[in-house]
């Protein structure tokens, strides 16, 4: 059993690689590199390589050459996708297009001045988003929810070659609570915090629910939060499209009763399911998430 250990697929010299060739040959380009990189792990990362496969073929039904195709697919997607929040970051955010769907479920939700939950998941691009809201005058501080495992040197050299710092800032989840008066400072100033609501690490508290049709582990914290705050929650994903283009959905949890944290992870579930299927190659969760393969 291989389980998340906080930590995410990635390195600092895979990284560097991304900036020198996106600076030197261009973002399209720099794609052509990804064959490479989505080849060394598609034949040497065996334990990854199953638990993909295993998504694949078991909860989506795909055939077997299907699934052993959409492993590859899958590492080259998750390429580009690193490769453009790198290329966004350093300033060459002109050369991708957006699209917004159901972004006046956040404008709404800021007018009610009461501050606001986003729960995203490890699925598309969501930290370009901030990105997306230059285009749309929307002047909001974005506290990201995380804990101090995923604080890595790779979020330290992403800011050292942005040419803008981003907007975010983080909330470390600590063992004393003291996130949660955070938390709350935050959405008394109107602000928005951000979870990632589909990756839950051993030893931490959990819910379970149904996902592709078999239960599964989710993090307990940020459902309880969220339904405990008394304020509006959207869902939010920023998913890659065809050549330079991203789509952000929002989507407003509908008929949520207070403190009803596993109401609110079913509801979250159902709404992530969509995304999956609509997208199932932008679903970058590379261990095993049901806990199904010996």
């Amino acid at each position: 059993m291989n389980k998340w250990k906080g930590k995410s697929k990635g390195t600092i010299a895979g990284y560097k690689i991304f900036v020198w060739c996106i600076r030197n040959i261009g973002v399209r380009s720099s794609y052509f590199v990804l064959y490479f990189v989505a080849s060394y792990y598609f034949l040497f990362l065996k334990k990854s390589n199953r638990y993909i496969f295993y998504y694949f073929q078991k909860r989506l039904d795909y055939g077997y050459w299907k699934s052993k195709a959409s492993v590859f697919k899958s590492y080259f997607t998750f390429g580009k996708v690193l490769i453009d929040k790198t290329a966004i970051s350093a300033g060459l955010r002109e050369k991708y297009t957006y699209e917004f769907d159901g972004v006046e479920n956040l404008t709404n939700l800021l007018a009610e001045k009461k501050g606001g939950v986003l729960i995203s998941a490890h699925i598309g691009n969501f930290e370009i988003a901030e990105h997306f809201f230059a285009d749309i005058d929307f002047d909001c501080q974005i506290n990201l929810v995380t804990t101090d495992q995923e604080v890595t040197v790779i979020k330290e050299y992403l800011e050292s070659v942005a040419v803008k710092q981003s907007n975010i800032k983080f909330i470390y989840v600590k063992d004393d609570m003291s996130h949660i008066f955070e938390i709350n400072q935050a959405l008394s100033n109107n602000e928005l915090i951000c979870f990632t609501g589909d990756r839950y690490f051993e030893g931490s508290k959990y819910l379970e629910a149904d996902l592709l049709g078999k239960s599964a582990k989710f993090p307990a914290g940020p459902f309880l939060i969220a339904s405990r705050l008394g304020v509006p929650v959207v869902y939010v994903y920023v998913m890659k499209e065809k050549n330079l283009h991203y789509h952000l959905y929002a989507r407003v949890a509908k008929n949520i009763k207070n403190r009803d944290s596993q109401g609110l992870l079913n509801s979250y579930v159902q709404n992530l399911e969509t995304m999956i299927r609509k997208y199932p190659l932008q679903w970058f969760n590379y261990f095993d998430f049901w806990d199904d393969i010996d």
